[in-house]
C-alpha cells in the first residue's frame, strides 16, 4: 500500500535505537523527508547510516535532548514546519515510588508528559494552516495496564493522554489526527532494562524472568520494533485521517480487556 506520504517532512525523536529508530525507518521507506533526534551523537549516526542503506534516503541528523528547551528548539531550527511528528523519549527509570523525590517526578514530566506537549505546540498551527497533519506519541502499555515498578512512566505518559484526549478532537477537522501508540514489551534495550531491574527486585536470574514474561504474552514471543515500525507509519498516512484520539496498543493480545 502506498500510504500517501512521499515528500512529506517528518520529527521523530528519540529515533537513534528502538522504537524511534523503526519508526523512522518505516517513513523513510514511504519517501518521507525525515530529522531524527537523539542525545548520542555516535548512536544516532548509526542509526542514520542504517536507515540511508536500507531505504535510500538519508534522514538529517540532530543531536538533541529533546526534554530540554534548547534541545526541542535545534530539532526545530532543523524542521520548523514537519508534516509529521513522533514523539518519543526514553522511559523514566523503573523502580518503587517510596525512593522517588520530588525531582524525580518532575524529570519524568519533563521528558513524558511536558516535552511532547511543547513540540506539539510548536507544530500544530502550522499543519492547520497546511490542512496536514498527524502526530504520533510513543508512550506505553503501562498506561491501559499500569504496573507498579513504572510508577514514574504510570503517571507522566497517563496525563500526556489526558492532555491528547481533549486536543485531538478540536483539531481533527483540518485533517489534524494525535494518536499514541502504547508498545507492550518489544525487544529493545528499554525491555532489557526492565526485565534486570525486575529480576534484581525480585532476587531471581534474568534469564528465567525473561522467559517467564515471554511465554506469558499470547503470542509467546516479544514483538519486533519493525512492527511498532508499520504501525506507526500507517498512523501517519493519507488513509489514516478518520483515525484520532486514540489509545492503541501493540503488545500481542497481553492487555486482556475488552476496551
Amino acid at each position: 500500500m502506498d500510504l500517501g506520504l512521499k515528500g512529506r517532512t517528518a520529527i521523530v525523536c528519540a529515533a537513534s535505537q528502538g522504537l524511534g529508530k523503526a519508526s523512522a525507518m518505516s517513513l523513510a521507506r514511504e519517501g518521507v523527508n525525515l530529522v531524527i533526534a537523539a542525545r548520542r551523537g555516535d548512536v544516532l549516526a548509526r542509526a542514520a547510516d542504517e536507515i540511508a542503506s536500507a531505504t535510500g534516503n538519508r534522514p538529517k541528523t540532530i543531536i538533541a535532548d529533546v526534554t530540554t528547551k534548547e534541545g526541542r528548539d535545534a530539532i526545530l531550527t532543523a524542521c520548523p514546519a514537519p508534516d509529521i511528528l513522533v514523539n518519543n523519549a526514553g522511559g523514566p527509570p523503573p523502580g518503587d515510588f517510596r525512593k522517588f523525590e520530588r525531582d524525580d517526578w518532575i524529570k519524568a514530566l519533563d521528558g513524558n508528559m511536558l516535552a511532547p506537549i511543547a513540540l506539539i505546540k510548536a507544530t500544530l498551527d502550522g499543519m492547520i494552516a497546511r490542512r496536514f497533519g498527524r502526530i504520533v506519541n510513543v508512550t506505553s502499555h503501562a498506561v491501559k495496564a499500569p504496573v507498579a515498578m513504572l510508577a514514574l512512566s504510570n503517571g507522566a505518559r497517563t496525563g500526556l493522554t489526558g492532555f491528547v484526549a481533549g486536543l485531538a478532537r478540536s483539531v481533527a477537522e483540518h485533517n489534524v489526527t494525535i494518536n499514541n501508540l502504547l508498545p507492550g514489551t518489544f525487544d529493545t534495550d528499554r525491555l532489557k532494562s526492565n526485565l534486570a531491574a525486575l529480576a534484581r527486585n525480585s532476587a531471581r536470574d534474568i534469564g528465567a524472568v525473561t522467559e517467564e514474561i515471554r511465554i506469558a504474552n499470547p503470542t509467546k514471543r516479544f514483538g519486533h520494533p519493525d512492527e511498532f515500525g508499520a504501525t506507526c507509519a500507517f498512523l501517519c498516512s493519507a488513509q489514516a485521517g478518520y483515525i484520532t484520539g486514540q489509545n492503541i496498543l501493540i503488545d500481542g493480545g497481553a492487555y486482556p480487556g475488552t476496551f
